[in-house]
C-alpha cells in the first residue's frame, strides 16, 4: 500500500505536506470524481471483503470502486497516512419508503478533527446525496454545496443528516419518479452518533447487505460516479445522468435503459470500470435511490 500510488489512481496532483482542510478537501474531491460507489462485486459472483489491503488492492489497483465500507475506509488510511485526526462512526440509513432506520448500523463515515473542529468526511453514499465536501459538525445550520443544501440536526446525542431538495427537470416523462419522492422537500439520509467504531463493527453489516435477499444491495446493481457538474449512476439497465443547478434551482435529470451489449462499454466509458467476471445486473426493488 503506497499513497503516491492512490494519489495516481484518483489523478491528484497537488501538495499533501499540511493536514489543512483545503487538502483535505481537494482530495476528497478527486477521490470521489475518480472511484465509484458500486456494489458490482455482488452481481459478479464476488465478495466484499471487509479487509484494508483487498480494499487498497480491489480501488487502486484494479480500478474499481466499493461501498462505504471500502470506500471510506480507505479514505480513513490515506487521511491517517497524512497526518489526520480520524474516527471511525456507524450510521443508519434513511428508508424513505419505510420512513424508518434499520436497528443496526448498516453506513460507514469518518469525523476528522482539524484546529479544534470536528468535520464528517463521507466519500462512501454515491448516488445524488454524496456530500461533496467535508461538512463542518454543527447542528442546525445550513451548509450549501453543489449538489445541494445539507444540514445536521442534533438531538439527545443523535445527529440527523438531511439534504434540501431541488426540483428536477426530467425530459424523458416515462422515467418521472413517485408521487411520494417527487413530493418531498427534504430527504432524511442517515443518522449517527459520535461513539468511535472499530473496523470490525461492521463485519456483521458488511455480510448482511451483500447477502440478505431484501438488502438494497442485492435487490439492485449500483454504479455511481460524481462528475465536475452533476452525478452518472447505472442501477440495474437504466443510466441516470444529472447536471446539478441545471437552471433557476434545478436539476437536469437525463435517463435511458442501456441494451445488454451496452453494459460493458458504458461501465468502462462513463465509470472507468472494467469487470473481471461476468455482470449480471439487478433492478428490482421499489426503494427509490434519487
Amino acid at each position: 500500500m503506497d499513497i503516491k500510488e492512490y494519489f495516481t489512481r484518483i489523478s491528484y496532483r497537488g501538495s499533501y505536506d499540511k493536514a489543512d482542510l483545503a487538502t483535505l478537501t481537494d482530495i476528497f474531491q478527486h477521490h470521489i470524481r475518480a472511484v465509484p460507489f458500486e456494489n458490482l462485486s455482488i452481481h459478479c459472483g464476488e465478495r466484499v471483503e471487509l479487509d484494508l489491503e483487498a480494499t487498497y488492492n480491489k480501488i487502486v489497483k484494479k480500478n474499481r470502486g466499493g461501498w462505504c465500507m471500502e470506500n471510506n475506509h480507505l479514505l480513513s488510511w490515506v487521511l491517517k497516512t497524512l497526518g489526520y485526526d480520524v474516527t471511525l462512526l456507524g450510521s443508519r440509513v434513511y428508508v424513505p419508503e419505510y420512513d424508518a432506520y434499520p436497528e443496526e448500523i448498516d453506513h460507514l463515515l469518518l469525523k476528522v478533527v482539524l484546529d479544534g473542529k470536528s468535520y464528517i468526511v463521507d466519500g462512501g453514499f454515491g448516488m445524488a446525496y454524496q456530500l461533496w465536501q467535508p461538512m463542518e459538525l454543527i447542528s442546525g445550520t445550513d451548509q450549501p454545496q453543489t449538489p445541494g443544501v445539507f444540514r445536521f440536526q442534533e438531538e439527545s446525542g443523535i445527529w440527523y443528516l438531511e439534504k434540501v431538495k431541488r426540483k428536477q427537470l426530467v425530459p424523458n416523462q416515462s422515467f418521472s419518479t413517485s408521487h411520494n419522492v417527487d413530493k418531498e422537500v427534504c430527504r432524511r439520509i442517515y443518522l449517527f452518533t459520535l461513539q468511535p467504531r472499530d473496523i470490525e463493527e461492521f463485519r456483521a453489516s458488511n455480510s448482511h447487505l451483500q447477502t440478505a435477499p431484501d438488502s438494497l444491495f442485492v435487490t439492485k446493481s449500483i454504479c455511481s460516479l460524481q462528475t465536475a457538474d452533476g452525478v452518472r449512476a447505472l442501477v440495474g439497465q437504466k443510466l441516470t445522468e444529472i447536471k446539478y443547478n441545471y437552471k433557476d434551482n434545478m436539476d437536469l435529470v437525463e435517463i435511458r435503459i442501456l441494451g445488454d451489449e451496452e453494459m460493458e462499454t458504458t461501465l468502462k466509458e462513463k465509470f472507468n470500470v472494467t469487470l473481471d467476471r461476468k455482470f449480471v445486473p439487478v433492478n428490482t426493488s421499489r426503494l427509490s435511490l434519487f
